[in-house]
């Protein structure tokens, strides 16, 4: 069979093509890099459609990790998407979700073991980098904790999926981030392979 073979190759291409098919004209110059990641990670081009950010999240994030920030995820996928070999201070990335205290908080607070880990990000919150890339829960239990609590994380890069509660929650991030520089995709899709490539693109800084 007649294929690509060679990663390099495959890779340029890959760039080459989302540039020739998707106009970016209306995506801040920062932006752009992230943006391509993340229809290179899901192959959906059309995306950009429901992209939404705070035009300082990319030089935030990007920032707080130069700064040796951490960076806090709501599942092992998303964890395992992150490219240790690009991030700037080896920082650490840190997910609570099989703390073996994270069940019982669930059960404690009655809601999903991903919304419980949260809580144990207390001491980890200030200045991170929030990672979502599953749990609709999660995003909210930290949209509630922001609410009621003094830690702020540097940013938010907010790309939960699914059917139930997925575009609510993140509709809630866009409507009020309190503060917070974020990025997220409204509507159902995201997952953990753009999450990775949301923090990759803003660890190799420039990017592609």
């Amino acid at each position: 069979m007649d294929y690509l073979k060679d990663p390099a190759a495959i890779y340029e291409k890959s760039f080459q093509t989302i540039r020739s098919e998707v106009e970016l004209a209306h995506i801040p110059d920062d932006i752009q890099p992230l943006a391509i990641r993340l229809m290179h990670a899901c192959g959906m081009t059309d995306l950009t459609n429901d992209l939404r950010f705070s035009d300082d999240v990319v030089r935030a994030a990007r920032e707080a990790l130069v700064d040796g920030a951490k960076i806090l995820t709501d599942c092992e996928m998303a964890a395992a998407g992150i490219i240790r070999r690009l991030l700037p201070a080896s920082n650490q990335v840190i997910c609570t979700l099989n703390d073996p205290q994270t069940p019982l908080l669930a059960a404690k607070l009655g809601t999903t073991r991903s919304a419980a880990a949260v809580e144990l990000w207390e001491k980890h919150l200030n200045q991170a980098v929030v990672v979502i890339g599953n749990a609709p829960t999660t995003l909210f239990a930290l949209l509630e904790r922001l609410d009621a609590a003094p830690e702020r994380p540097a940013a938010i890069l907010a790309f939960p999926v699914g059917f139930v509660g997925a575009a609510e929650s993140k509709e809630a991030l866009h409507q009020n981030p309190r503060g917070i520089p974020y990025v997220t995709l409204l509507g159902r899709r995201g997952g953990s392979a753009m999450a990775g490539a949301a923090v990759n693109a803003i660890a190799a800084g420039a990017g592609r």
